[in-house]
């Protein structure tokens, strides 16, 4: 492997400097710990391990009114810190990553369906974060966008992005009507849906959105970020890379289950959730897209065009709206007209398989004669 990249390295040297000051000032390790998931025999875990004064204030209390988004972001990562992580009957050893952070799969936690906590420990301090253990009898998922999704943020314009996510209130962020209404509708009627929010956004902004999320509504879910530094490779990283990956992982994870997809179209999403409807069609129940305004998609991509279209029809249906009330009517009716093909076919290659078993037995005894 060759030399990492000039960027990497300066912001390597900046975090060990900070750190190494911020020590000598009596602050400590800890760690940050993020919602994961699970299935029935593995969970997926995340956190992050930083610099905090000793005796300090933790994070911001969820029901705290004022929040601005700078606040989050300015830490002292630590990275190659060794951290003991339980989860039930789990338990695994994870060094932190060079950003300070933890991603790691736990095998065996013997955990029954529902939102449990695990343990992280570290110099003699536990700190512990929710993780929900998805049922297996789950059939439907939600993976969703969050960025001109969920809450208004006009990504990725450069400018508008960081004046929404390091000065702008979390109380002044603006809601996008109707969405989390429909995923609590979708759930009430298919109890144990998980919701995965899956965003470009950067790790250290995770509290401040799932503190918005719950304040208006959402389901409570994991939430799948980003580092917004520059890797070993590169300045930055991808956000495209990252949600294909993500959404792929996913897939596999969870076979039993059919995610319907949540987006916009000021972004790369209807692209990503395309592909992926192409390579796994059985595992995408439904792709939704939020059409965004005019002046939503000047301020997002500089054009009132939307930045991305799917390259043709698909198996998958699609559906499309300004808003959550009017995609959860559209993504109800893709849902019901779905099943009830389904069930005709069932129907119709129900005789087809009988006729094929007689046959086979009819064989079976000529054989025997």
């Amino acid at each position: 492997m060759g030399n990492p990249h000039p960027a990497s390295r300066a912001e390597d040297a900046f975090n060990a400097h900070l750190a190494g000051r911020l020590a000598k000032r009596g602050w400590g390790r800890h760690v940050l710990p993020f919602t994961g998931y699970a299935g029935a025999d593995f969970a997926r875990v995340f956190a992050r391990v930083v610099m905090r004064r000793r005796g300090g204030p933790g994070l911001p209390d969820e029901d705290e009114p004022v929040q601005r988004g700078w606040r989050m972001f300015l830490s002292a990562p630590l990275p190659a810190v060794t951290v003991t992580v339980r989860l039930g009957r789990a338990k695994v050893e994870v060094v932190s990553d060079r950003g300070g952070y933890i991603d790691v799969e736990l095998r065996g936690h013997g955990l029954e369906p529902g939102w449990h906590e695990a343990t992280f420990e570290l110099d003699g301090h536990v700190d512990t974060g929710p993780v929900q253990v998805i049922d297996p009898q789950a059939r439907l998922g939600i993976i969703s966008d969050i960025d001109d999704t969920c809450l208004v943020t006009s990504l990725p314009r450069p400018m508008l992005a960081a004046y929404n996510s390091f000065v702008l209130q979390e109380t002044a962020r603006r809601v996008v009507p109707g969405m989390a209404a429909m995923f609590r509708s979708l759930i009430a009627h298919h109890p144990g849906t998980p919701v995965i929010y899956l965003s470009t956004g950067a790790w250290n902004a995770q509290p401040t959105l799932a503190r918005f999320l719950r304040r208006h509504g959402y389901p409570e879910g994991a939430l799948l970020l980003t580092d917004w530094g520059p890797t070993e490779e590169s300045w930055f990283r991808s956000g495209q890379a990252h949600k294909r990956a993500a959404l792929r992982r996913l897939t596999e994870e969870f076979p039993h289950i059919r995610w319907l997809l949540v987006g916009d179209d000021g972004q790369h999403d209807p692209t990503l959730y395309d592909e992926i409807a192409r390579a796994r069609p059985d595992r995408v129940e439904t792709i939704a897209i939020r059409h965004l305004t005019t002046a939503q998609q000047m301020l997002s991509s500089g054009t009132p065009l939307p930045a991305d279209e799917p390259s043709g029809p698909s198996s998958v249906p699609v559906v499309e709206g300004p808003d959550g009330y009017v995609l959860h009517r559209l993504v109800t009716h893709a849902m019901r007209a779905r099943q009830q093909v389904e069930e005709q076919a069932a129907e119709q290659s129900g005789p087809a398989d009988q006729r094929a078993d007689q046959a086979e037995r009819e064989l079976e005894g000529a054989d025997r004669a």
